[in-house]
């Protein structure tokens, strides 16, 4: 049995059993039934639902199907023992051989191990895509942590994976970068700005110090060409040159993290080239378009909404609250038109399946992008995911840090990584789940004690690197019988829940699974280790017993491999000693 997923072996087994049991069912019906971890270890290995899901559809009661259940999977050589329990539960405990056959599988599979099979589906994850006006701040951080990690756990899952930005270059945020940008082209010139300044509208919007190296470039390479001209003679220069500058400043931010993207898609080329009036044609074609006016929103009223006439997209026909205007008064396009165009231009190249990485504060704008989806696709199945990142608080001393070097009013990435380290900053932002908020402690961060998660298990690799590099070769063929006491099993039952926990986490949409996976498995191999401090008969190498070393030279393989494996989804290195 060298099936990966042992949980979907033992899920095939029961069902083959229950259907002597209840045959006929239904297959939506079976695909309720599963077969789980028991969340208590004295309950046996796995717990199955079975009884519960088929009662009612048999008219049978779930305790008498759980029983009859339990009498035909006792009878398999792969189970030790199967109990009803509670209302119709059935709880298994396997084969001390079949949970001991999964060492050789991880071996075999090495980094492999618990990747699914090719799903042969394209999935596209958009991720970070903030505005090219400045540094990457804490709060960019954590979604790009997130969709990094999520994009390589589908990966992991067998999806087809393209990590993508998308450069919110059309907007007025960039005319505001062009307008800050020329203060510092004339402040590089010795030139006042004070004139210029009162006639920006809105002031100058961005006065970071990490424009002021911008200004100095342009005043190198166009001198003051620029000095006295009207706006609209430079603002393309300057708007095209500061986007560009920004966007190597975002990548290099990214790149210190780890975060290296397969596409970066430009807004303002997408609405150039015509892709906005393409993908508001496609609903045009369906009747989802019409001018109508909207009722005044109750509560604080949004910003695209106009009390006239408008082109108005039936999003309500797609599980939006109201109908969603396209187009405002000067002519230009809403937001949410270019976003229905984005996502047009998406599905055309092959995406049916999408996954956008939003911020907390963009919560309300799920329902009706979601509902653009839906109607670009049609009959066609199309799947748009929206995974929201709350805020991120970094503390140290028990005190919130406020303050950025470069830009004043906040904590940029790249201070972060600096104080941290960019391992530490990728794990510890996943062990939350992203809709919760979070207090990053920049003490635990760099502590080398349990309160440190990416410590903790970064100790726990370089442990088994430290037993391996004192051990014999390991021998995939060896007796594993003797790995008989209960610290040894729990960590081999902990490492046969790594394929499954893929796949569920994948399906989830959950990354931060894999952060909490790998803390208890480091946890379980941890116990091992100080297990064998105190009983001699525990510890890995022994001169004197060389099948017993070389059983658990195996099981400090295998556990050293799921760790590289989990570690290498979340994007953190696996260290191979402690300094």
């Amino acid at each position: 049995m060298s099936e990966q997923n042992l949980f979907a072996v033992m899920r095939g087994i029961v069902l083959d059993e229950f259907a002597a049991i209840v045959p006929g069912l239904a297959p939506e019906l079976l695909a309720r039934i599963e077969v789980t971890p028991t969340k208590d270890a004295t309950h046996g290995d796995m717990a199955c639902n079975a009884a519960m899901i088929a009662a009612r559809p048999a008219g049978k009661n779930p305790r008498e199907l759980a029983a009859a259940l339990v009498e035909r999977l006792a009878a398999r050589q792969e189970i030790l023992r199967a109990e009803a329990a509670g209302p119709g539960f059935v709880n298994l405990t396997l084969a001390p051989g079949l949970l001991l056959a999964q060492i050789p599988v991880i071996l075999a599979e090495a980094e492999n191990y618990g990747r699914g099979a090719s799903r042969h589906q394209k999935i596209n994850v958009e991720y970070v895509s903030a505005n090219p006006t400045g540094p990457l701040h804490v709060g960019h951080c954590r979604g790009a942590v997130v969709g990094d990690a999520l994009a390589n756990l589908l990966g992991k899952a067998g999806y087809e994976v393209t990590k993508e930005f998308y450069v919110n270059d059309a907007g007025a945020q960039v005319i505001a970068l062009a307008r800050s940008v020329y203060v510092r082209y004339l402040e590089a010139l010795k030139l006042s700005t004070e004139a210029y300044i009162e006639t920006v509208p809105g002031g100058m919007q961005y006065g970071g110090a990490y424009l002021i190296p911008v200004g100095a470039a342009l005043a190198r390479q166009y001198g003051d060409a620029f000095a006295e001209t009207p706006e609209r003679n430079w603002l393309p220069v300057f708007r095209d040159f500061a986007v560009a500058r920004m966007l190597e400043l975002v990548k290099e931010d990214l790149a210190a993290l780890g975060v290296v993207h397969d596409v970066f898609s430009s807004e303002r080329a997408l609405v150039e080239g015509g892709g906005v009036a393409r993908g508001l044609q496609s609903l045009r074609d369906k009747g989802l378009i019409y001018r109508g006016i909207l009722e005044p929103p109750k509560g604080k009223t949004p910003e695209d909404w106009e009390p006239r006439e408008q082109e108005l997209f039936r999003a309500t026909g797609f599980g939006d609250d109201v109908d969603r205007p396209i187009g405002k008064s000067d002519g230009s396009f809403t937001y949410f038109a270019n976003d229905i165009a984005y996502h047009a231009d998406k599905m055309a190249r092959g995406f049916a399946a999408m996954i956008d990485v939003w911020g907390a504060d963009h919560g309300g704008y799920v329902k009706r992008m979601q509902a653009a989806v839906k109607a670009l696709a049609g009959n066609e199945s199309a799947r748009l995911d929206i995974v929201l990142c709350q805020i991120v608080r970094v503390m140290k001393d028990g005190e919130p840090v406020r303050m950025s070097k470069r830009a004043g009013t906040f904590v940029e990435l790249r201070d972060l990584i600096d104080e941290v380290g960019p391992d530490a900053v990728r794990f510890i932002m996943l062990m939350r789940k992203s809709d919760a908020q979070m207090d990053f402690d920049l003490n635990a961060a760099v502590a080398q004690t349990r309160e440190n998660p990416v410590f903790y298990v970064q100790y726990a690799h370089a442990r088994c690197r430290s037993v391996l590099r004192a051990a014999p070769p390991v021998h995939a063929g060896a007796d594993l019988a003797s790995l008989t006491a209960p610290e040894e099993l729990a960590l081999i039952r902990r490492l046969i829940t790594w394929p499954r926990l893929v796949e569920q986490a994948a399906e989830s949409r959950e990354p931060h699974r894999v952060a909490f996976f790998l803390f208890e498995l480091a946890g379980d191999f941890h116990a091992l280790w100080n297990a064998g401090r105190d009983n001699t008969a525990l510890r890995f190498l022994q001169a004197d017993k060389p099948a017993e070393s070389a059983a658990r030279i195996a099981l400090v393989a295998a556990t050293a491999i799921v760790l590289r494996s989990g570690l290498a989804v979340l994007g953190v290195t696996p260290v191979e000693e402690m300094r």
